[in-house]
């Protein structure tokens, strides 16, 4: 598709700092060291959500502030009404603004493009309460009042901002590329390349955060999804460029925006485009008992809820996300009702809202103590104490606290994860559990998530440049490093979860009932608190860690998921070190049940165990990409490849609870992929294309011994399912039976690129 109009790309390379030993890099890293500190914070809030539902968020507000000068206000008033809407806007704009860069925009543009981004949900402090705190999905009537708060946005803007180019970016934030939308009058690249990009972001930031309803997606299910609807709701061109921009890592992305907004921007540049002046200044140092409590709630077991009379959550602690499958983020500032957990009472009837336990106790000022049924995101039932206290005054009641206690009878998961992590046998320097704990452990942790079908994850980190440290500033400054990283990783860890010192300077997370987009936040928060830190042992200097992150997915082994992890790891090395590498796309749900039946087609050779034909949303490169994961995860080795196929051989090692009489399987996967373009028909008199890749799979048994074995069928099954997940591959309902004999010649580099070491 021809891009005449779009700008020319040049990719912007952007430095990352490292540890530097000699004395002039000391000198550098101690003069920049108070605006790093600063950016640290400020990142940090961003990623606990600083701009968040507790109050006002002191360097996160300077940081728009920076950016929006006097119009900082329009802002406030947002935060003021939904913190998560602020929040979500601040991502945005960062996101943006790296990609602006990224793509070599001017700096007008860019600029545009950030105050957007800020300020295009502005019109939402005019959104009912009950309709922009709802916890579930919305109507269609709710929906349309959102809509209208586009356009409210606009009005806004309107009357103080004097830069057209803003003004037209938040017009058409939110229209379809191929103009199906109603309310807006161009598509294509008649829309404003800012309002193409900021779609783009907005959705991916939405997809990639939790919701009430909805646990965040990983990032590569959602940029498959920005892939599934390229031509029609994004510019097809803009998704691959924002894919190759999110290759690169966010984390250093929005700390290279934070730096250029507090170090670089003129308060009368920034001020310019407003009709009014001013200053603000925000600022509250809190209270010690608050520090005190606050420490107190986290580490309860637990749940804690705090609601005030307009039953609205105001605090939502670890027990309670625990015993939910809900996490903090995407339910404080929500309404509170006893649908949100499928309440039911002592005789297992669903309470309605005119019967809400806490309703009660604010109405009548007076204790209860309840035996109820809670109904997490996972949709396992939890009986629970439930404790309800009023919160009063000498005037009224300002609310309730709800305390949960699990009356399970049988022990949950995390507290048998929690309990093998109390009997560990610890590592002797940082009192974290030690390699061989680790290894107890973590196949037992994988096979009980993946059978309860619950999400966990695996993050692994490991301190950069650590050989420097030792031989410049000895051992036991070395040593005094790796006990603070690993004390930073207990204080993250929550009840269930199991941190151990892997080896050496290298350490494992085991996050239990925690997806792929949680883990990554938890670790970007791990490093960038640990990157913060000044060592006096170091002369003052600080030291970095990188970090790789995966989920288990569909047809994983703890093998693989560990491979994929480590492979992360080894990414945010190559990258420049100081990161946070996300990879694997998880999962949506029980997979293994759900795709039970989908080995369907019997092909007519009869070695061919299982054949499948599938789908990708993506394009060859990056289902390539997927695929070289794939084969180095699970040790597979390729026996020959073509132009437009390629042989495998893949082994599947029995686990250690299975019988000793178990032995190794080997499996052959013929693989044949070719990308293919598919017309999207709209309304108007031209149409749009999007790109996918079509594969067809078939899969044997290496040895003939092992046709005959009674586990076969269910060790390919097995195999398969997790090729679909690493290529986020599903069943294509309209196979290509007449496969091309080759592929075209430009494609032909992608299977040499595969056999690279």
């Amino acid at each position: 598709m021809p891009h005449s109009s779009e700008p020319t790309y040049a990719l912007v390379g952007s430095a990352e700092s490292s540890f530097q030993a000699s004395t002039q890099g000391r000198v550098a890293e101690e003069a920049a060291i108070g605006l790093v500190s600063e950016v640290g914070s400020l990142l940090e809030e961003l990623e606990g959500a600083g701009v968040g539902a507790h109050g006002p968020a002191p360097e996160a507000d300077r940081l728009v502030q920076a950016r929006l000068g006097v119009g900082a206000g329009l802002f406030a008033a947002l935060r003021c009404k939904s913190p998560p809407a602020a929040a979500h806007s601040l991502r945005v704009a960062m996101i943006c603004s790296g990609w602006a860069e990224h793509l070599g925009l001017s700096a007008t543009a860019r600029e545009a493009l950030e105050i957007a981004a800020l300020l295009h949900d502005v019109g939402l402090i005019g959104v009912p309460d009950d309709v922009l705190l709802k916890p579930g999905p919305l109507s269609v009537q709710e929906r349309l009042l959102i809509d209208a708060a586009r356009s409210h946005s606009l009005e806004i803007l309107r009357t103080s901002c004097f830069l057209p180019e803003v003004l037209e970016i938040v017009r058409n934030v939110g229209a379809w590329y191929d103009g199906s939308r109603a309310g807006y009058d161009c598509r294509g690249q008649e829309l404003p390349l800012g309002a193409r990009m900021l779609t783009i972001v907005e959705a991916f930031d939405a997809m990639t955060n939790e919701q009430v309803y909805r646990a965040g997606m990983s990032r590569e299910r959602a940029l498959a999804e920005l892939f599934r609807c390229a031509g029609t709701q994004f510019d097809p061109h803009l998704v691959e460029q924002f894919a190759l921009f999110v290759e690169a890592g966010l984390s250093t992305v929005r700390q290279a925006v934070a730096g250029r907004w507090l170090e670089r921007l003129d308060p009368a540049v920034a001020n310019r485009i407003w009709s009014f002046w001013g200053d603000w200044s925000w600022g509250r140092q809190p209270d010690l008992l608050d520090l005190f409590i606050g420490r107190l709630l986290e580490n309860m077991y637990d749940g804690v809820i705090f609601i005030d009379t307009a039953m609205r959550i105001l605090l939502w602690n670890h027990g309670a996300e625990r015993l939910t499958g809900i996490t903090a983020e995407s339910i404080t500032g929500r309404s509170w009702s006893p649908e949100l957990l499928q309440v039911r009472d002592e005789k297992g009837a669903l309470i309605e809202p005119d019967d809400c336990p806490v309703a009660c106790t604010i109405r009548s000022g007076v204790q209860s103590l309840r035996r109820l049924t809670l109904t997490g995101r996972s949709g396992r039932k939890v009986p629970v104490d439930v404790h309800i206290i009023p919160v009063t005054t000498d005037r009224a009641t300002e609310g309730a606290i709800m305390l949960l206690h699990d009356a399970s009878s049988e022990i949950s998961l995390e507290q048998r994860c929690q309990n093998l992590h109390q009997q560990a046998t610890l590592d002797p320097l940082t009192q974290v559990g030690n390699r061989a704990e680790f290894d107890r452990v973590y196949e037992a942790f994988i096979h009980t998530h993946l059978e309860r079908q619950l999400p966990c994850s695996l993050i692994i980190c490991d301190l950069d440049r650590f050989k420097q440290i030792n031989d410049t500033y000895g051992h036991q400054a070395g040593d005094e490093v790796i006990k603070t990283l690993a004390a930073l990783l207990k204080r993250a860890a929550h009840p269930g979860d199991l941190v151990a010192r892997y080896g050496g300077e290298e350490f494992v997370l085991l996050c239990a009932n925690c997806d792929n987009a949680t883990a990554a936040r938890r670790a970007e928060q791990i490093r960038q608190a640990f990157s913060q830190l000044q060592f006096p042992c170091l002369g003052g200097a600080s030291v970095t860690a990188s970090f790789g992150v995966t989920q288990v997915q569909a047809g994983d082994t703890p093998e693989t998921m560990l491979r994929r992890a480590d492979r992360a790891l080894l990414l945010a090395k190559s990258k420049g070190r100081n990161r946070v590498v996300q990879l694997g796309a998880g999962t949506d749900g029980p997979e293994g049940s759900r795709l039970w039946n989908l080995f369907q087609h019997k092909p007519p050779e009869a070695d061919i165990l299982l054949q499948q034909r599938l789908r990708t949303p993506v394009p060859l490169s990056l289902a390539m990409e997927k695929l070289r994961g794939f084969v180095a995860d699970h040790s597979g080795r390729i026996l020959s490849a073509q132009t437009d196929q390629i042989q495998l051989e893949i082994d599947t090692s029995p686990s250690r609870n299975r019988r000793a009489s178990d032995r190794p399987m080997t499996f052959l996967l013929n693989i044949r992929m070719k990308e293919t373009r598919e017309a999207i028909e709209t309304d108007r008199p031209s149409s749009f294309s999007s790109s996918q890749t079509k594969i067809q799979v078939a899969l044997a048994p290496k040895r003939t011994r092992d046709r005959r074995r009674m586990d076969v069928v269910a060790r390919a099954r097995e195999v398969l399912l997790s090729l679909r997940a690493y290529l986020m591959a599903e069943d294509d309902p309209q196979p290509d039976t007449g496969w091309e004999p080759s592929l075209p010649k430009k494609k032909k580099r992608w299977w040499a690129w595969l056999w690279r070491k």
